[in-house]
C-alpha cells in the first residue's frame, strides 16, 4: 500500500485508543477490513469526531509505518437512526459482529459492503416508524444474516437433503412432515438423531424464499409468517452460525430478548 491512499467504507466498530484518539474498524471494498488510528477524534469538537460506528465514510488515511492515520473524514451515509431503537439497533449489531467474523483481514469480500448498506438502509426505513414493527425487524434480522453469511461462504444448504441429497420441497399441508437441522451439514428430511430442532413444512418454505432480495409479503402487504416461526428461523441462524464460524452472534441474542414470543406477549 501507499503511504497516503483513499478508503470508502463503511465503518463497523470504534474504540478507545490512548487517551484523544479512536481506533476506527472499516469495511471497504478496496481492502476488505482495515483498522486505522483517528487522531483527536475523542476530542468534542475534533474534526474527525465523526468517526462513529454505522456510517458510511471517505477517508484520506497516510502513515508510512504500524497503524495507518485518518487525515480527513467526509460522512457519506449515517445510519445512527437505527440506534434509536432497541430492535434496530440490535439487528444492525449482528451485521456489523458477522462482517467482522467473515473477513479474512485484508481480504476483499465482494458484495458485502454493497449488501451491508442495503439491509441498514431497510432497518433505517423500520426504524423511522413508530411503534417499531417488530416483525418486520426480526424478519429483515434473519434475512440480512443468510445473506452475508452466503456471501462469507456459510450459506445455509436449504435445497437439498444433507443426507441424501434429494431436494427438499417441503410438502405444504403435510403437517406430520418434518426436516431436522443438523448443524454441521445443512437439513435433513424426517426426524434425524442428534438434530438440533425441526422445521415443518411452511417453516421451511419460509426459510427457503429468505435467500431472494425482498421479504416474502403477503398480497395484502402483510409479512408472511407469525411472529414465533420467525423467532424459530433466529434460532437456525444463531445454530449455524455459531457451528461454522465458533462464535456466538450477541446482538442476536439481544435482538430476541427485545422481540416477545406470542406466548410471552399472552402472560
Amino acid at each position: 500500500m501507499t503511504s497516503e491512499r483513499s478508503l470508502e467504507g463503511l465503518c463497523l466498530k470504534v474504540g478507545p485508543l490512548g487517551e484523544n484518539d479512536r481506533l476506527l474498524t472499516l469495511l471497504s471494498d478496496q481492502e476488505g477490513l482495515t483498522r486505522l488510528a483517528v487522531p483527536g477524534a475523542r476530542r468534542p469538537r475534533s474534526s474527525l469526531a465523526a468517526a462513529m460506528p454505522l456510517t458510511l465514510l471517505q477517508l484520506q488515511v497516510g502513515g508510512r509505518r504500524g497503524l495507518a492515520r485518518v487525515r480527513q473524514l467526509k460522512v457519506l451515509r449515517s445510519f445512527s437512526n437505527v440506534g434509536q431503537q432497541l430492535e434496530t439497533l440490535a439487528a444492525a449489531q449482528a451485521m456489523a459482529e458477522l462482517s467482522l467474523m467473515l473477513v479474512a483481514g485484508d481480504d476483499p469480500l465482494p458484495g458485502l459492503l454493497s449488501t451491508m448498506l442495503i439491509h441498514l438502509e431497510r432497518l433505517d426505513a423500520i426504524s423511522k416508524n413508530s411503534p417499531i414493527d417488530q416483525d418486520i425487524t426480526l424478519a429483515s434480522s434473519v434475512q440480512a444474516c443468510l445473506h452475508l453469511l452466503a456471501l462469507g461462504g456459510y450459506g445455509l444448504p436449504v435445497q437439498e437433503c444433507c443426507l441424501s441429497g434429494e431436494p427438499l420441497e417441503p410438502p405444504l399441508g403435510q403437517w406430520s412432515w418434518r426436516c431436522s437441522l443438523i448443524p454441521e451439514e445443512g437439513f435433513a428430511i424426517g426426524s434425524q438423531p442428534g438434530a438440533t430442532m425441526q422445521l415443518n413444512p411452511s417453516e421451511l418454505a419460509l426459510l427457503q424464499r429468505l435467500i431472494r432480495p425482498s421479504l416474502p409479503m403477503r398480497r395484502d402487504g402483510e409479512l408472511m409468517g407469525p411472529r414465533d416461526v420467525w423467532l424459530r428461523l433466529l434460532k437456525v441462524v444463531e445454530c449455524w452460525s455459531r457451528t461454522h464460524l465458533q462464535h456466538k452472534l450477541r446482538a442476536l441474542v439481544m435482538l430476541r430478548e427485545a422481540i416477545p414470543s406470542s406466548s410471552d406477549k399472552r402472560s
